[in-house]
């Protein structure tokens, strides 16, 4: 049995009836289910995607379901304020590309698809009450993220509610032997069971993995834009990988690449004698070869070696067009689209990460000359031409 089916798994249920369907050869249908709430999928929620490569290659069906309903509404599993209610449009705008990105995950030739307002659409009121009528709202109340709100006195909408059911009836209209997801999925993948067992089928196992975590101590998530995008471009993915935190580098080994076990205590042992950066250029390496290939990564790595370690500028600089005279640094930062907010530019500042041809910048104003190349960070540049020249 493959070893990264259970790698990074926190709940198993019911596991030893699982291991031994798995072990018997048994082809099995695998669930799982992307809401298209955004347009692009992060290497966070693509490390839960990958298992489904892994069951694709010990025979089993992949069952994919487009929430075209349920993204509407917007699981609240992880979020501590209602989420807003997306219109049918907004829906279909971002499950635009989709398939594109998931082609960079798993073989989408041996995936059944199905799109979940194919059912809900149709489906009579009174039978939606009789599946209603199997939780009670003390259970969504306990449930974790809803009972702090609820403390809180933060809003938690009916329609939250009713998510968890929506998700759950997924399952019954699949007939899914197994749903794998997230950890903050727990609940909503148990609703699964309870509903099935309803309908007379055999309740599904699960499988949550845990969630990947980005510098900022949360999850790696869309909504609080701390994301690696797969479809970032190779250099920008490398970088971004070279970036975390030094505690977080075998926690992405784990999560994020198909490295054996051995082969990741091999590095987990190196961290110890080695300069954390040569086993995190090795992270970057493996996960911009899994979404772009070897080629793409090995040019990645050379061309941030050559930035970074020689001290050498990219070749693609973006060129901006401004006036000539004295800037305001922190508004010029922010004209640049350097930074998001003059906040963050006036951070940088104090962190001595500004720079103008190599130069710290530490005053709020700046006199420009055409061609000069501004920098923030680590690896954000432009070069400033000048209109009156």
């Amino acid at each position: 049995m493959n070893e990264l089916l259970f790698r990074s798994s926190r709940d198993i249920i019911v596991r030893d009836e699982l291991e031994k369907k798995l072990k018997s050869g048994q082809a099995l249908r695998i669930k799982y289910g992307i809401d298209p709430t955004g347009s692009r999928i992060h290497i966070g929620h693509a490390a839960t995607m990958r298992k489904l490569k892994h069951f694709q290659d010990e025979g089993h069906q992949v069952v994919l379901i487009i929430g075209s309903f349920t993204g509407r509404i917007g699981d609240a599993s992880d979020k501590d304020s209602e989420r807003q209610l997306l219109t049918t449009e907004e829906v279909k705008a971002n499950m635009k590309g989709y398939e594109q990105h998931l082609s960079r995950i798993f073989d989408l030739s041996k995936v059944e698809f199905h799109y979940n307002h194919e059912w809900f659409e149709d489906m009579q009121l009174d039978e939606w009450m009789r599946i209603n009528q199997l939780f009670s709202v003390a259970q969504m109340i306990e449930r974790d993220n809803f009972s702090k709100r609820f403390k809180a006195e933060s809003r938690i909408g009916l329609q939250e509610f009713q998510y968890p059911l929506l998700q759950g009836y997924d399952s019954v209209a699949v007939r899914a032997d197994v749903e794998i997801g997230g950890t903050d999925q727990l609940f909503n993948l148990l609703a699964g069971r309870t509903i099935q067992k309803n309908y007379g089928q055999d309740p599904q196992h699960i499988i949550t993995y845990e969630l990947l975590q980005s510098d900022d101590g949360r999850k790696m998530s869309k909504s609080w834009a701390n994301c690696i995008w797969i479809d970032d471009e190779p250099n920008d993915m490398y970088g971004k990988v070279m970036r975390i935190n030094d505690d977080l580098i075998m926690h992405y080994f784990e999560l994020c690449t198909d490295l054996s076990g051995e082969e990741i205590e091999v590095l987990r042992s190196q961290l110890e004698d080695t300069n954390p950066k040569e086993v995190k250029a090795r992270l970057a390496k493996e996960i911009v070869s899994i979404y772009h290939g070897e080629e793409s990564s090995e040019a990645a790595a050379a061309a941030f070696d050559s930035q970074f370690s020689k001290g050498e500028l990219p070749e693609d600089i973006t060129e901006v067009k401004l006036d000539s005279g004295k800037w305001d640094l922190p508004q010029l930062l922010l004209e640049t689209e350097l930074v998001s907010s003059k906040s963050e530019a006036r951070r940088l500042i104090q962190q001595g990460g500004v720079k103008l041809d190599g130069r710290k910048l530490t005053d709020d104003n700046v006199e420009l000359t055409n061609g000069v190349v501004l920098q923030a960070g680590k690896r954000r540049f432009v070069r400033i031409r000048l209109t009156e020249e």
